[in-house]
């Protein structure tokens, strides 16, 4: 009997260290948790946008569906600089600019990109200062956000487009670059050499698994490849976002904790957001709805445009494509088949020019 209760003191003793050992993983767990919800929600940079804009903004969609405006800056402060070069001052523009729409069940969207050289009327803004900044006529697509910031960019994106911009994420040259080292780097291929001295790209024919600062290069580069226009960049830009996709896709981060916080750590000191988005739960949510949408169910198109009337080095809206266009994506509709038909030739994926054959020789006299 005395033995018996032995036994059941040591069992007990047992239990109660278990259970505090259970407890306090608890606690430390909920506390690391805790500790990574603060880091990563402190690590958010956003902006209100729908203070600044008011309420004289295209309405928002009814159904289900909605807009995202990507912005790339070109800014060239701190890590920029040494990654891209050159100087914008103390000023930066949208280096790439994309419309994101997501359908009515979140199944499938579409990207369409505004080449940054697009002539557009610029409305009247108010910079993130709080000064006004007046409009301008024939204006570069991407001098909104150097004009006036985000909140300026997203109003010209509504007037141009017709379209409600829901959100607003920016990422700059150094963001990317780190946004993509975290998942892995990204697989690119191209059936020409790319030579470009401006982005440091360097590439043979063939598939090629890019870190981040190759990546970005990919992404900037014009002059090594095609025809050394914004409209083949664009192209670049489109094979590199599928091929992201495809990479976030396979890597399994949410069941590798450790990796997911890396990618969670990452992203979230690389983006700047709309305060809609400036949380960690914000952005977990949008994460969720677009769970379902990978390289198969996602579209990319660049915005129809034709050579600006007296300046070559300039486009505008070619019409009436580009009103079929937003006008499809307000409908909540698929792209016109004849605006996806009529896209620009990807230059990194052109037909390989044939080497010159060498005249055949004449027959040696005897």
């Amino acid at each position: 009997m005395a033995e018996h209760k032995r036994v059941l003191t040591r069992r007990r003793k047992i239990l109660r260290v278990a259970a505090c050992a259970f407890a306090a993983l608890v606690v430390l767990g909920a506390g690391a948790a805790g500790y990574a919800y603060v880091k990563l929600n402190g690590n958010i940079k956003s902006v209100d946008i729908n203070a600044r804009l008011g309420d004289a903004r295209p309405p928002a969609a009814t159904d289900g569906s909605f807009n995202v405006l990507v912005l790339g800056s070109d800014s060239r402060n701190g890590e920029n600089g040494d990654l891209a070069g050159g100087d914008t001052g103390d000023t930066a523009r949208s280096d790439t600019a994309m419309v994101l729409h997501v359908n009515q069940d979140h199944s499938h969207a579409e990207v369409v990109s505004i080449p940054r050289d697009t002539l557009v009327t610029r409305p009247d803004c108010t910079d993130a200062a709080g000064k006004a900044v007046a409009g301008a006529k024939r204006a570069m697509y991407n001098s909104a956000f150097e004009a006036g910031g985000a909140a300026c960019a997203v109003k010209t994106t509504e007037q141009l487009t017709g379209l409600r911009m829901d959100h607003y994420v920016q990422i700059d040259f150094a963001g990317f670059a780190r946004v993509v080292d975290a998942i892995g780097g990204a697989t690119v291929s191209t059936t020409v050499a790319i030579h470009d001295k401006d982005s440091g790209l360097d590439l043979p024919p063939g598939e090629h698994h890019l870190d981040g600062q190759q990546s970005l290069a990919f992404v900037r580069t014009r002059h090594g490849v095609g025809d050394g226009s914004d409209l083949g960049r664009i192209e670049l830009q489109k094979q590199m976002v599928k091929s992201l996709l495809q990479q976030a896709g396979g890597i399994g981060m949410f069941s590798n904790p450790v990796k997911l916080w890396s990618i969670g750590d990452t992203m979230t000191r690389s983006i700047t957001t709309d305060s809609a988005l400036g949380s960690v739960n914000a952005l977990v949510g949008l994460v969720q709805e677009l769970k379902g949408i990978g390289p198969d169910q996602l579209g990319m198109v660049t915005l129809p445009v034709v050579t600006a009337p007296g300046d070559p080095n300039r486009v505008v809206e070619q019409q009436p494509q580009a009103d079929q266009l937003w006008a499809a994506l307000k409908a909540d509709r698929p792209v016109p088949q004849a605006i996806v038909s009529a896209q620009p030739e990807n230059p990194a994926q052109a037909a390989p020019t044939a080497a010159p054959t060498a005249p055949a020789k004449a027959p040696a006299r005897r």
